[in-house]
């Protein structure tokens, strides 16, 4: 009898991806390459991208801003780039970040192994609903047990599109598959002193797939009963292998990758309607920030920690990933700015003395029956009691193509931000070369 990784093997080898899924694998490479241009001059991407220099080898892949490295090098520098602002994609029943696993991998993978960039396209929709079908099984039973889902998810989910993409058989992308296990690991420790782990977790997965792909492409063999082993991945993190049998339900019939989310604000996905909301009611009641006595955040049990506790921490945030985990200080910085964006998790926003001070003033609630989605309640007092339902929004393409712009348009000029965006959309028909010309050409800045 098939092993659930040997069932989902030789779909993932044999799928054929509709071209509806096709269109949104554009959306998904347009909008993490914006996510890997927009961190290009942070102090991670430095460090990551000096790394994966100094290890020298070959030049399989194109890197954003310049520079060629192995495929799984270039993998690891691009993941932990576009996780670096927690302004990714997100499944809200897993709270797996599935682009910037999927995106990176085929990319590097796709051109190392000279894939025509419809493959890479039609490996992206496959690496997502990998991610979410294996997410799905856990829901939000990794952070429960401290660990960082997507650092979890990831490997395999980069083992199928590498296998994809390198033209592995069936059997061996149940070995990628099972290899890929055993590297999965991301722990929650970040959260106790914002440090960089948690940007790492997502290249990490990125280099591992490949690294597992590669080997099981060798004859190197992994555990094809990886997922409902009582020594496998479920087991072993989560304590039990309920569920697991479900990853394969009408595979190819239903595409659950469709349920990612993608993000309009460079925080948590659980504080994303609130600040829709607080932008909303900012514009309609031309609300002043001085004139707030008290704003109140009500919102599922299972988010409090992460957003909203400890209170102390969440009020004073010491760097941007302690901000972007911020409720208080996000909605705070909604009301009085209109807005949220990248600029707000720069050093000068995250002491201002408006924003802090409101943000003092922004408690939360927690209410059981909100149950695992990312709806909420606001209420906002001033001279009198504003009451809003939270409710999650969908970015539609257009948003999309517009957060790319201004993420790419920190590290690139207008014209560089164009043709990258142009040849993604052609990558279908013309491949990666004009995508690396556009990639490392004309950099510079349209911010003075």
């Amino acid at each position: 009898m098939a092993t659930i990784s040997q069932i989902l093997a030789a779909w993932i080898v044999a799928a054929e991806v509709p071209a509806a899924q096709q269109g949104k694998a554009t959306l998904r490479v347009l909008d993490t390459l914006g996510l890997v241009a927009a961190a290009l001059d942070t102090p991670q991407a430095e460090a990551v991208r000096e790394f994966a220099c100094d290890q020298g080898g070959g030049s399989q892949a194109g890197l954003v801003g310049g520079t060629r490295l192995p495929a799984g090098l270039a993998a690891l520098v691009h993941g932990t780039l576009a996780h670096a602002f927690d302004f990714d994609d997100t499944f809200a029943d897993s709270v797996v970040h599935p682009g910037s696993v999927v995106v990176p991998t085929a990319l590097a993978a796709g051109e190392a192994h000279a894939a025509t960039g419809a493959a890479v396209l039609d490996a992206v929709a496959v690496g997502y609903e990998v991610a979410a079908r294996l997410g799905a099984v856990a829901g939000r039973g990794f952070h429960g047990r401290g660990f960082h889902a997507s650092g979890i998810i990831g490997p395999l989910a980069a083992a199928a599109v590498a296998s994809r993409l390198m033209g592995l058989t069936a059997d061996q992308t149940a070995q990628a598959l099972g290899l890929a296990g055993s590297m999965s690991g991301g722990l929650l420790a970040f959260v106790e002193d914002g440090s960089w782990s948690k940007w790492l977790h997502l290249g990490w997965a990125a280099q591992g797939g490949i690294t597992a792909a590669g080997l099981a492409g060798r004859g190197f063999r992994g555990p094809v009963s990886v997922l409902e082993s009582d020594h496998g991945l479920y087991a072993a993190h989560l304590g039990s292998t309920e569920g697991v049998e479900a990853i394969c339900d009408d595979l190819g019939g239903v595409w659950q990758g469709d349920q990612a989310l993608p993000k309009t604000y460079p925080c948590a996905h659980v504080i994303q309607p609130f600040l829709d909301t607080a932008i909303e009611a900012r514009s309609e009641e031309n609300l002043a920030a001085d004139t707030i006595a008290q704003v109140i955040c009500t919102l599922a049990p299972w988010a409090v920690p992460i957003v909203a506790e400890p209170r102390s921490l969440k009020l004073e945030p010491s760097g941007p990933l302690d901000a972007i985990a911020s409720l208080p200080f996000m909605v705070a910085a909604a009301l009085v700015e209109g807005r949220v964006d990248l600029d707000t998790l720069a050093p000068e926003s995250l002491v201002r003395p408006d924003i802090l001070a409101l943000a003092a003033r922004v408690e939360h609630e927690a209410d059981a029956t909100l149950g695992q989605g990312f709806d909420g309640r606001l209420e906002i007092t001033t001279g009198r009691r504003l009451r809003y339902e939270v409710r999650a929004h969908v970015a539609v393409p257009a948003q999309l193509r517009e957060k790319f712009r201004r993420n790419a348009g920190r590290n690139f000029a207008p014209g560089a931000v164009a043709a990258i965006e142009s040849a993604v959309d052609g990558l279908a028909e013309d491949g990666f070369a004009p995508l690396w010309q556009a990639c490392t050409t004309s950099r510079g800045t349209e911010n003075p």
